[in-house]
């Protein structure tokens, strides 16, 4: 196969997928540690702390749309070595997550209970819930600043200073939360609450590590209040025009994925906490996936940039292929390994085992469309300056096929939550058939800078 004789490519995908993956591989694997550790207080816990995650899901999505968008630029400017305008880039991206996440951290504070109650209807879940909520809201802004450094040095060469700094957030946030939902040392018992504060202290520890690592050399990102503030209107202006449909796409793509956990919500408890168990594994097997599509990103935006367009269109092409081959290979295994990795969370009931198992085969069986449409919509088209087709195409499969099809499988039709999974599944389908005839089009490469 062709793109396996390119060395250049593929040596240039690695050095940026792998440091990437693992660093994904970390923090899936601090979720999976949270949800082993809170599946031995119950079920209702479980489906508690998964339904409060999702204002924080929301949340984290509309800040991935912001540095997905800087991403674009810093790409682009990487490729003309124009380092003062990665710093205004960062400088704005940084404020923009920062003020959305003051926005959500106080509505988290002061109204917990009404956000549980918009997203499941179990009294107990919602109390619970809504004591989690509270504490882990200080982690909002700390996390998205760190976020937008995080982004930003991935696309300026430097995916190994995340990944160390994501594995030293896992440690910390696993010894808390054993520390204080267990009680141990001598602390009491905190429960779901102990989770929480856990996570909140891994997520400054983890800032103050990133401002460190950004500051100690003068790299490209240690850059001073005045630089990272320096934009004019123009400036501003060029940057909303091209990150505002990714940032929109995101709000709404996350917004229509949280519809879809109130619609398995309704088919009670078990489905709940059967979802959060299920993506908690899930998203192990999308590290490599997510390595990939950000590599994406960074080597397209990087041709573009520097005027290499015809070797832009060949990368894409090399992507979409390797992501096809990829999710074929992890949606295979996943769906025939789903007892072996259930058998971490021994502590769940046979009832909530057999629904986790059935929708993790489902999952497995549909995987492949869900890394080929990802990898095209963030990695190739995001990546190639083409944010408004990208947005249209996915936020529109999400809202028109995906969340009605949700609500009529779960409320009309009375599915089991593994159906209802494979039903919704339909829209990422649809979005594979419309991605590709756009990357042979070449109409998604667009030079921004």
């Amino acid at each position: 196969m062709k793109l396996f004789e390119d060395k250049i490519f593929l040596k240039s995908m690695l050095a940026i997928a792998l440091p990437i993956a693992l660093q994904n591989l970390i923090t899936s694997s601090v979720n999976m540690v949270d949800t082993l550790m809170i599946s031995s207080l119950g079920q209702t816990s479980i489906a508690a702390v998964g339904m409060a995650n999702q204002f924080f899901f929301f949340y984290i999505l509309i800040t991935f749309g912001i540095n997905s968008g800087s991403s674009i630029f810093i790409a682009q400017y990487w490729g003309k070595d124009d380092i003062p305008s990665i710093r205004k880039v960062l400088g704005l991206a940084v404020s923009l997550s920062a003020m959305v996440g003051l926005v959500f951290t106080v509505t988290a504070l002061l109204f917990p209970q009404l956000i549980m109650k918009i997203l499941i209807d179990e009294p107990e879940v919602i109390r619970i819930g809504s004591d989690y909520l509270r504490i882990v809201a200080l982690s909002y802004i700390p996390t998205a600043v760190s976020f937008a450094y995080s982004v930003a040095l991935r696309t300026t060469g430097k995916p190994k200073i995340p990944m160390k700094i994501s594995a030293i957030s896992f440690v910390t946030n696993t010894a808390f939360n054993y520390v204080l939902i267990f009680g141990k040392l001598g602390l009491p018992a905190m429960g779901v609450k102990g989770a929480a504060l856990g996570t909140v202290i891994a997520r400054f520890v983890e800032i103050g590590v990133t401002f460190y690592a950004v500051y100690y050399q003068d790299g490209v990102l240690s850059a001073n209040i005045k630089e990272l503030i320096s934009w004019n209107k123009d400036f501003i202006k060029r940057y909303l025009k091209t990150t505002y449909p990714v940032i929109l796409a995101e709000g709404a793509w996350s917004l229509g994925q949280v519809m879809y956990s109130i619609a398995y919500a309704k088919l009670g408890e078990e489905a709940t906490a059967a979802v959060q168990i299920t993506n908690t594994i899930q998203n192990v097997f999308f590290v490599l996936v997510r390595g990939l599509a950000n590599a994406c990103t960074v080597m397209i935006g990087s041709k573009i940039g520097s005027g290499d367009e015809d070797k832009a269109y060949e990368y894409a092409k090399n992507f979409m292929m390797l992501s096809l081959l990829l999710g074929l290979a992890l949606g295979t295994i996943q769906a025939a390994t789903p007892n072996l990795t259930l058998k971490l969370f021994s502590g769940i009931d046979h009832s909530l085992y057999e629904v986790s198992r059935k929708l993790l085969i489902v999952m497995g069986l549909t995987f492949v469309i869900r890394v080929f449409g990802a990898t095209g919509i963030v990695g190739v088209l995001r990546g190639g300056g083409d944010t408004t087709f990208a947005a249209i195409l996915d936020v529109g499969s999400v809202w028109i096929i995906g969340v009605p099809l949700a609500f009529i499988g779960a409320l009309l039709l009375d599915m089991p939550v593994y159906w209802v999974y494979a039903i919704v599944s339909l829209e990422e389908l649809i979005k594979v058939i419309l991605i590709m005839p756009r990357i042979l089009s070449k109409k998604w490469i667009k030079n921004i800078t």
